[in-house]
């Protein structure tokens, strides 16, 4: 019974504060007589002079002030007043505004840590005095300048005409999948490949050491076919830049490694509008009617729009080339072009070839002879930009005007 009693008793001094709680152990003490204060403090977890000002203001009616505001840490800008004014001036002097203007938010590129430090340096503050480097940034942060990341600009997903460029795609790939005469090819270059003893962020069951930095200026850049209907993939990797000669000299090294000259008459080519491959780039228009009037082909220009190159098949190759390397050190051109050929890609491996020559770069036409080139080619439509079609008979018409 005693228990029920005592426990009940701390349950109502935990509810009680101020003077109540110091009343109700005050009260307690004076019904169990003198020599009850240490049982009472010890059994209740009260402190000696709470039961002591508890008797004091029973028997006296005085109240003692509680004054619980002035407890615990006084605030920062107590302490030191002049410190967020101090921080402004700081933080001004690294600031710009939201440039799009759209909330009252400020950046600033001086950390926290860096703040801290100029507050003693420039503005004589000790460094007992001043808070952590948290409660600096917390204050920071409440007078309206945060750390704000550096991010790429976000990218348009859609031009006016990317539907209409999809849907002419999907027409012209399910003709090429109907019709065994016509070949569809895919084409793109890797992102340039790093030459040297560099970790590639891979794993390998072996042990395989690299340089604790990733400097170096020599290059490979692997470019690459996908035949759409066969699964074959024609690779080269050269130092050179991809110039518009390069690209077509591969497609024309293709397109006898395939077989296909003499037998194929119509050509599918899947592009991403580059700056080399680009229907605009007047060097690649002039190669490419070459290519057609010299193979007597067809061909379509079926590039895929703008944001959109994931959907080009052979990237899907260069993924799997990644995963295929990137455990392992390429230090030199013939262990780029050996790991190239011992990757597959739904089975198959690539053809691989290493290209030694370098291509001049900055050939094109002038806007004169560009616009005769332009009257041999049928630009589609709206779309004209990523759909084009340079027929062999038409080029034979057109630039047998050209002067000599």
């Amino acid at each position: 019974m005693i228990d029920v009693i005592i426990n009940s008793f701390k349950k109502l001094l935990d509810k009680l504060s101020g003077s109540d709680r110091r009343a109700a152990v005050g009260e307690l003490q004076m019904n169990l007589g003198r020599g009850s204060q240490t049982y009472i403090a010890k059994t209740f977890n009260v402190g000696r002079d709470t039961i002591r000002k508890g008797v004091e203001e029973i028997t006296t009616g005085a109240r003692y002030e509680d004054a619980f505001a002035e407890r615990g840490r006084k605030k920062t800008s107590e302490k030191l007043p002049n410190l967020e004014n101090d921080i402004k001036k700081i933080a001004e002097q690294q600031t710009q505004i939201d440039p799009k203007f759209q909330t009252s938010s400020k950046y600033t590129r001086l950390s926290a840590p860096e703040i801290r430090r100029q507050l003693i340096s420039d503005f004589g503050y000790q460094d007992t005095e001043l808070p952590t480097v948290r409660t600096i940034s917390t204050i920071t942060n409440e007078l309206g300048y945060r750390l704000r990341s550096i991010i790429k600009s976000v990218p348009i997903k859609k031009i006016p005409e990317t539907n209409a460029i999809f849907d002419n795609l999907n027409k012209v790939h399910k003709m090429a999948e109907k019709d065994d005469s016509i070949v569809r090819w895919s084409m793109d270059a890797k992102d340039k490949v790093k030459i040297g003893n560099f970790s590639r962020g891979g794993k390998s069951r072996v042990e395989v050491n690299s340089l604790d930095h990733d400097f170096g200026d020599d290059y490979a850049i692997p470019f690459g076919i996908k035949d759409e209907k066969n699964g074959e993939i024609y690779m080269s990797i050269a130092r050179s830049k991809l110039t518009a000669d390069y690209i077509v000299d591969r497609l024309e090294d293709a397109w006898i490694s395939s077989g296909y000259a003499n037998t194929k008459f119509k050509l599918v080519l899947n592009a991403d509008n580059g700056p080399e491959n680009s229907s605009q780039r007047t060097q690649f228009i002039k190669r490419m009617t070459e290519f057609s009037m010299k193979y007597d082909l067809t061909v379509y220009l079926a590039y895929y729009p703008p944001y959109h190159s994931k959907y080009n098949p052979i990237e899907r190759v260069w993924g799997r080339l990644e995963a295929h390397w990137n455990g392992s050190l390429l230090e030199t051109m013939e262990a780029v072009v050996g790991y190239a050929k011992t990757m597959t890609y739904n089975g198959i491996h690539p053809i691989v070839t290493e290209i030694t020559k370098t291509y001049e770069i900055g050939i094109k036409l002038s806007k004169k002879i560009m616009k005769i080139y332009e009257k041999a080619i049928t630009r589609v439509g709206k779309i004209g930009k990523w759909f084009v079609i340079i027929e062999p008979e038409k080029c034979r018409t057109v630039l047998g005007s050209l002067p000599v």
